[in-house]
């Protein structure tokens, strides 16, 4: 038999003659009339309905196998846009009812289409822009704080017309669904291994609130297709949970995402990762939202995904395979704090030597810490204006995880993200290497010091390096500050005491200069700390150097102990030890402002005299005596005497 359309009044006319000759087809028409308010287009994705990853969409299983010959077929349409069709088929014949229902007129404006070459070149990358879809989040704010709130539940359909009062355009469609998926789909730790048991039917995930990622894309899907935005379900391989560098992807796909279309291009995300993350030991899941999942830019979405067919990377060239596995992974904060590279640029890295070297591109100032699992390490890093470098030397041969975390300058939170892993392969330890315990990452002055207010470092690099065991070092300071410092050795221990008196401090103006001798030959932590002089608190930790000196001969003795009379603008020329020679006459020479009168008070007093030059000079003996102290009256109308140094006397 022929087909037979007919439009409006006459397709009336038609559809009533055969509901009077066959009452049982006007049954099914009506029950058709009934559903069509609440069933949708996508109804036929949660039932078999699915894409071949090209764009083609194929019937289910259930629809499969009935080869009914068509007698006649009758098609009718109203204004809202819905579609009915009846096949009219012999007496003999078993009956097929096809239904293609929409939420009004927009459903119908193109069917989904593979994306094509458009779409592989609409997307250039400037290294800075994370979306394919430039928007302001501030735009989402109350649309979000809406779809976040909504408990709607019942339906999927209920909850999409729910979450559409607030939305107009595609875009707000598509955000307001992923805002509530990422916010109310919890991950299903226990399903994930029992997934023959698991149901992924939009409405079933709906109702439990958890499902892994082929419920959380089938439901996002779904949701899409109610509100009338094209939305694909895609699979692939990924880089998730569990992942090691220079894994290998072989047999089945382990993860499934998301395709949208919106302003003539196709864009991906990914409400799975979106919603949260899992703990190490793949027993706890926590709800931690990450933007960075919505509307990716695909050169960023290859980073961790690999669809099962290349056209849906959105890229030209597409990436191999072998460049996905290969390539370096870059957390999702990497890009989100607007970090730009790492070297070396791929996962799995070789000592050399016993040494390893990465280094970190960045945009912005920004602060890093790293960790080395599986093995000490000494390790030097630097900051830099628009990055960092770290110089690794594991002190055990083996593979070892390498982590490095950051965190935005000015950002008051104080948790460090993890950016990048490494697979570090070690083969040879450096055994001449050994810092202090006591040094700090990162080493150095940088821009971090420099906004504290530690400007003109006398010594720009991390590292002093002092045959004779001696060093000079200076800074402008740019802060009210009071500064201390501390020298911490790496393999003798040293007192807190001790740890001071190897350094002269003095200030001149906003000037302080350092004047160091080491106790003996190796490798020191130089620790600077500094506070506001109108602050009554403690000192805080600021930054610190690594001093290197081979020279065994080396043995300076410790500076002579300073008082709080010792202020700023004090110098001292000699002499510098404070440990004196027994049975000795002894010069004192020290530059002094704001004072009456100075002596040394030993066996007898001693008085300085103020030279031409502005010195106060003088010498005393130190027979008979264990201490010998430099003293002044800052007032000559005072009474008493202040101790602004002590020495001590070798025994006789």
């Amino acid at each position: 038999m022929g087909t037979m359309e007919f439009q409006k009044d006459p397709s009336a006319v038609a559809l009533e003659m055969l509901l009077i000759v066959q009452p049982e087809k006007r049954k099914m028409v009506q029950r058709l009339q009934m559903d069509r308010q609440t069933e949708s287009h996508a109804s036929h994705q949660s039932e078999g309905f699915r894409g071949d990853g090209n764009g083609n969409n194929k019937l289910g299983n259930e629809l499969h196998g009935h080869a009914a010959q068509m007698q006649q077929v009758i098609t009718s349409s109203s204004a809202q846009g819905t579609h009915v069709t009846v096949e009219v088929h012999a007496r003999n014949s078993t009956p097929q009812l096809f239904k293609k229902l929409s939420f009004g007129k927009e459903n119908r404006k193109r069917r989904p289409r593979p994306p094509g070459l458009k779409d592989q070149h609409a997307y250039p990358w400037d290294k800075s822009c994370l979306k394919s879809i430039p928007f302001d989040l501030k735009d989402f704010e109350k649309l979000d704080a809406y779809a976040t709130k909504v408990t709607a539940k019942s339906t999927v359909e209920e909850l999409v017309k729910t979450l559409l009062r607030v939305a107009r355009t595609d875009l707000e469609k598509v955000r307001a669904i992923w805002t509530w998926i990422c916010h109310h789909i919890e991950y299903d730790i226990v399903g994930f291994f029992n997934k023959d048991q698991q149901s992924f039917k939009p409405k079933d995930v709906l109702q439990s609130g958890k499902s892994i990622c082929e419920g959380y894309a089938g439901l996002f899907e779904q949701m899409c297709s109610i509100a009338g935005v094209q939305c694909m379900n895609l699979s692939g391989y990924s880089k998730g949970h569990g992942y090691r560098a220079g894994e290998t992807f072989t047999g089945e796909y382990d993860h499934a995402w998301n395709a949208v279309y919106l302003d003539g291009r196709w864009h991906l995300v990914d409400s799975t990762w979106g919603s949260g993350s899992i703990d190490d030991c793949f027993s706890k899941f926590t709800f931690r939202y990450n933007e960075f999942y919505f509307l990716t830019h695909p050169a960023l979405f290859i980073n961790n995904h690999f669809p099962d067919n290349s056209n849906w990377q959105l890229l030209k060239p597409a990436v191999t395979l072998k460049q996905f596995e290969s390539n370096m992974l870059y957390k999702s904060d990497f890009y989100m704090m607007g970090l730009l590279a790492a070297h070396p640029e791929t996962p799995i890295i070789q000592t050399v030597n016993g040494k390893v070297v990465v280094a970190v591109e960045t945009r912005l100032p920004m602060l890093f810490m790293f960790e080395l699992k599986g093995a000490k390490e000494y390790s030097l890093m630097t900051l830099k204006r628009n990055g960092m470098n770290l110089e690794l030397y594991p002190q055990k041969t083996g593979t070892h995880k390498l982590q490095i975390y950051a965190k935005p300058s000015k950002s008051s939170d104080e948790v460090y993200k993890c950016v990048i892993e490494y697979t570090l392969e070690c083969s040879s330890v450096d055994r001449n290497v050994c810092f202090p315990k006591e040094l700090h990452q990162p080493v150095g002055p940088s821009w971090f010091s420099e906004r504290q207010g530690f400007l003109k470092p006398s010594q720009k690099g991390p590292i002093i390096h002092t045959s004779d065991g001696r060093y000079d070092l200076s800074f402008i300071l740019s802060k009210d500050l009071s500064v201390l410092a501390s020298l911490h050795s790496g393999n003798v221990s040293l007192s807190e005491d001790t740890t001071r008196r190897h350094i002269l401090q003095a200030c001149q103006g906003n000037q302080v200069d350092f004047k160091i001798h080491l106790p003996h030959a190796g490798n020191f932590a130089f620790k600077i700390f500094a506070k506001k002089k109108s602050d009554p608190g403690n000192y805080n930790y600021v930054f610190n150097y690594l001093i290197c000196c081979p020279n065994t001969k080396v043995k300076w003795p410790v500076f002579p102990q300073t008082y709080s009379k010792w202020v700023e603008g004090y110098e001292l020329v000699e002499p510098l030890a404070g440990l004196l020679p027994a049975d000795r006459n002894v010069k004192f020479k020290l530059k002094l402002h704001s004072i009456a009168k100075a002596f040394l008070q030993c066996e007898k007093i001693c008085p300085l005299s103020l030279s031409k030059d502005g010195y106060w000079e003088g010498s005393c003996s130190t027979s008979g005596c264990t201490e010998v102290y430099v003293m002044v009256l800052e007032n000559a109308n005072h009474k008493f005497y202040s101790h602004i140094l002590k020495y001590e006397v070798e025994p006789q």
